[in-house]
């Protein structure tokens, strides 16, 4: 149900759901590891029993957003399959094998009087997630709070509601089941911008930290307007630097995956720079391999008459986040120019350098401040669950606390305990 079909103004709806998010979480603070874990089972064997209710949600939001012009790219991130939704699945599976981070010893030590200190992993609280059109993170962000002993209240874009609302539905019933508050996952039932911007505003204090994902208007918006911590990234513009050392084919395979195997997420490469010293050698081979696996190649100057289907670049090119098989191409003339390049543009997401040269490996790691940095590989392995983490809640580009894939981890914080035998101080 959506919030326009309700009888309820939508501020008390949401500080109802504020209030219900704090208690479920505190609540959660002191859950057991077994408990917790029963939930992931549950909610498994409930998106597989629930499967023909979210996919007929999904294909009714599918054709709304086809009716409303919406591109191939969002479409794509939108739907849902049967192999989608397993994937969800294994994801909460993953989720479920790590070790519990809530009460995890970070660091301990004693001093000369005595006093033994120890620091702490604790919840952050509740977390509040504003996304776009992909359904899928509702069961990424619900299994990562939960296992970090989070509530979070999530806010889906209208577009991906219907699915979001089916999916928190199935997480909700698997928190019944294992005994916890349904309230640990929320997902507000309105289509209305009011409710992002309520949440941004952090709803009297309920929402300890925003989690923002989706396109660059939306995390733009949200780290400007919240008056709460945000863990977030404006886009993905990402780089791969091809050196003069690279192994030819291997950096041909690693540009057409990076590229083409989905062009609508943030880790899909949008510039890749080339060594003018194997310019002529490379170039033909990668144009000739995008163009065709049916890629726009917007060229620069030097890079242009290689293949006829290319077409020139512009300057706004370099700063430009395609989310589409659209990729440009740029020579450089060593790998000072290609950081260079990567400072003035880059977004600070994801790089990374094709070469069998362990000195450009490295001088190449040193000199980009980006939060993920990647050595012959594609960058489409941006991604908490390739990480091992299990998932992500987004990936963080900023310098405090978490950075690159959110996870369960990054989803505490910790406290201090001292413990003592009766010390006072001079």
């Amino acid at each position: 149900m959506v919030y326009k079909k309700m009888n309820i103004e939508l501020s008390t709806l949401l500080t109802e759901m504020a209030l219900k998010a704090r208690s479920a979480g505190e609540i959660l603070n002191t859950a057991t590891s077994n408990q917790k874990d029963k939930f992931f089972k549950y909610a498994v064997s409930a998106i597989q029993d629930d499967t023909d209710l979210i996919l007929t949600a999904n294909q009714v939001d599918i054709k709304a957003a086809k009716d409303n012009q919406k591109d191939a790219a969002f479409v794509d991130r939108l739907a849902l399959d049967e192999l989608r939704l397993q994937g969800i699945c294994d994801t909460l599976d993953e989720i479920r094998s790590f070790e519990d981070p809530v009460g995890k010893v970070l660091a301990s030590w004693s001093r000369p009087n005595g006093l033994k200190i120890s620091r702490v992993a604790t919840p952050l609280g509740v977390i509040g997630l504003i996304f776009e059109s992909r359904p899928n993170v509702a069961a990424d962000a619900g299994g990562l709070c939960l296992k970090s002993g989070n509530a979070v209240i999530l806010r889906s874009g209208k577009d991906g509601l219907r699915s979001a609302q089916a999916i928190v539905n199935s997480l909700q019933n698997a928190l019944i089941s294992a005994d916890l508050p349904k309230e640990c996952i929320q997902i507000v039932p309105s289509e209305s911008r009011k409710a992002a911007t309520m949440m941004l505003e952090g709803l009297n204090g309920a929402i300890d930290v925003i989690v923002p994902r989706g396109g660059k208007s939306l995390v733009a918006e949200v780290e400007k307007s919240a008056k709460v911590p945000v863990f977030g990234h404006l886009e993905g513009i990402c780089h791969i630097y091809v050196d003069e050392d690279a192994d030819q084919e291997k950096a041909i395979s690693v540009c057409l995956n990076a590229k083409m195997r989905r062009t609508g997420i943030c880790g899909a490469v949008e510039t890749i720079l080339v060594n003018e010293n194997i310019v002529s050698l490379f170039m033909p081979k990668l144009i000739a391999t995008l163009a065709d696996a049916e890629c726009e190649v917007r060229c620069c100057e030097k890079t242009i008459e290689f293949d006829n289907r290319a077409v020139p670049a512009s300057i706004d090119d370099w700063s430009t986040e395609y989310l589409a098989p659209i990729v440009s191409i740029k020579s450089v003339a060593s790998i000072d120019d290609a950081v260079d390049h990567i400072k003035k543009y880059g977004t600070g997401h994801t790089e990374s350098i094709i070469s069998e040269n362990q000195n450009a490996q490295s001088k190449f790691t040193s000199s980009i401040d980006s939060a993920i940095v990647m050595i012959n590989t594609s960058t489409q392995f941006a991604d908490g669950g390739e990480f091992g983490l299990g998932g992500e809640i987004g990936i963080a580009t900023g310098k405090f606390h978490a950075r690159g894939p959110v996870g369960i981890n990054q989803l505490t914080s910790f406290k201090y305990i001292v413990s003592g035998n009766g010390q006072i101080r001079d």
